[in-house]
C-alpha cells in the first residue's frame, strides 16, 4: 500500500498527518488538487503512488508543476488542467475522486459556495475534501500586535480581502455544499510565531515543534488561534 509520507516541516505537518491517515487506509487513490499550483502537495502524493489531477488558473504555476513532476519522475501520475476551482466538473467525471484538496482557495474565488459545490460534485460517496483556509481570529491578533488597530477591526468584522474565515462560517459553508465535517484542525498554531533562528540552531527543534503542532492542532483554544483552519469533510 502506498504511504503518502512527506518530510513536511512544522507549517503543514498537521495537514500531511491527516492526509496520510486518510490515504494510507485507501491504498492507491485518485486525488484532485484544486488550485494545486506548483505541486507542493501533488508531487509528493504522486511519489507515494497516487494518481493526481491538478486544476489551477495559472499557466506559470502549471509549468513549474510539470518541471517538478519531471524532475521527481512522476509526470505520468499527474494530470494538469488550466482552469478555476469552479471548473472541476469540466475536467473530472462526477463521483470519481477519492480526495479533493481545496487549500487556500476559498479566500480568493468569486463564489466560495459554488467552489465547494464543485468539490463535492467530483467526490465519490465516502470520499473526502481537505479544506484549508486563512483564520480570521489569527488575522485580528496579528494586526493588533503589529499596531494596526483599524485593520484589526476590519478583520474582526470580516471586511478583508482576501477573505478570512472562522470555524462557524467555514462549517456552514462546508455543510451547505453537502459535505459532513469530520475533523477540525488549527494549522500553524505556533509555527509562524517561533523565530526561524531557534528552529535552525537548536538540536531537534524542528521535530519538537512538529510534535507540538500535532498535539495542539485539535485542542481549543490553541486550534482557534492558528494561522489557518483545516477541516476534513466527508461526502
Amino acid at each position: 500500500m502506498p504511504r503518502s509520507r512527506t518530510h513536511a516541516g512544522p507549517r503543514y505537518a498537521v495537514v500531511w498527518a491527516v492526509l496520510n491517515a486518510e490515504l494510507d487506509r485507501r491504498g492507491p487513490a485518485h486525488v484532485v488538487d484544486a488550485g494545486g499550483g506548483t505541486g507542493g502537495f501533488a508531487v509528493p502524493l504522486a511519489q507515494a503512488g497516487h494518481r493526481v489531477t491538478v486544476v489551477d488558473p495559472s499557466p506559470d504555476a502549471l509549468a513549474a508543476l510539470a518541471r517538478r513532476a519531471a524532475e521527481r519522475g512522476v509526470a505520468d501520475r499527474i494530470t494538469a488542467h488550466q482552469g478555476d476551482a469552479d471548473d472541476l466538473p469540466a475536467f473530472i467525471e462526477p463521483g470519481t475522486a477519492d480526495v479533493v484538496l481545496c487549500h487556500s482557495v476559498l479566500e480568493v474565488v468569486d463564489d466560495p459556495a459554488r467552489t465547494l459545490a464543485a468539490v463535492a460534485g467530483v467526490l465519490r460517496t465516502g470520499g473526502c475534501a481537505s479544506v484549508l483556509v486563512a483564520n480570521r481570529v489569527a488575522a485580528v491578533v496579528a494586526r493588533a500586535l503589529a499596531g494596526h488597530f483599524a485593520s484589526a477591526q476590519d478583520a474582526l468584522s470580516g471586511d478583508l480581502e482576501p477573505r478570512r474565515y472562522d470555524l462557524d462560517a467555514l462549517s456552514t459553508l462546508v455543510s451547505k455544499a453537502g459535505l459532513v465535517p469530520e475533523r477540525w484542525h488549527g494549522v500553524r498554531v505556533l509555527a509562524d510565531l517561533v523565530p526561524g533562528a531557534v528552529v535552525d540552531v537548536e538540536p531537534d527543534a524542528e521535530e519538537a515543534l512538529v510534535a507540538l503542532e500535532l498535539a495542539l492542532a485539535e485542542r481549543p483554544p490553541y486550534r482557534d488561534i492558528a494561522t489557518q483552519l483545516h477541516v476534513l469533510a466527508r461526502r
